[in-house]
């Protein structure tokens, strides 16, 4: 299963309303998690089992919270049975296919 998701505080102390000190803590906890994952400017996208990416979601909304007293989650799921290694092997055969159509 594959879990892409966003967490930000509801709210910030830095002058210019960045997040980034907040944000950077939650991907910590997805980093130490061991799980297969990923970060884009917009998402972390984590590979695992439902009850471990659901642990470490949870956890890194715990980390975000530490900073602020409201925390913002928007999280997408692909959930196909018997399938490992599509944090990289989707893209993979999208990028297959634009290579052999013009």
């Amino acid at each position: 299963m594959l879990f892409a998701f966003s967490i930000a505080p509801g709210s910030s102390d830095d002058p210019d309303g960045s997040v980034s000190a907040a944000v950077a803590e939650a991907i910590r906890v997805v980093r130490a998690s061991g799980l297969p994952n990923e970060t884009t400017s917009m998402f972390t996208t984590i590979e695992g089992d439902w009850d471990e990416c659901m642990a470490v979601i949870k956890a890194a909304c715990e980390a975000v919270a530490a900073t602020s007293p409201r925390v913002s989650l928007v999280l997408k799921a692909d959930m196909r049975a018997g399938f490992t290694g599509q944090l990289t092997e989707k893209v993979e055969r999208v990028e297959e296919r634009l290579k052999s159509q013009p």
